[in-house]
């Protein structure tokens, strides 16, 4: 996925709205981060810890936790790797979380 595509997928659900500076945007639901690109390549979601391993298992290449991650509600996603669908998984159930 693009930048574009992770913006405008976020964007898509409700209550979402975009924060953070230009070149390292973010979107949030209700204050409480979803997703942000930390680079062109690289987005950071904040996701359920039960739901983290099953992300990374399923997509070993786009997903991955990096030590300073490990404690946290928060995979790496590699765009240039990850499929698709499984981005779009990964920001739909950090929006789910987040929007309680």
């Amino acid at each position: 996925m693009t930048p574009d595509e992770v913006g405008e997928y976020a964007e898509s659900l409700g209550q979402v709205r975009r924060k953070g500076t230009a070149t390292r945007p973010a979107w949030y639901v209700h204050d409480r981060l979803v997703v942000r690109l930390t680079d062109p390549t690289t987005a950071v979601v904040r996701v359920p810890l039960g739901e983290r391993d099953p992300l990374v298992e399923a997509d070993p290449d786009g997903f991955g936790v990096p030590p300073r991650m490990e404690a946290h509600h928060k995979v790496e996603v590699y765009l240039d790797r990850a499929r698709p669908e499984s981005v779009r998984t990964a920001i739909h159930l950090a929006w789910e979380m987040q929007r309680r």
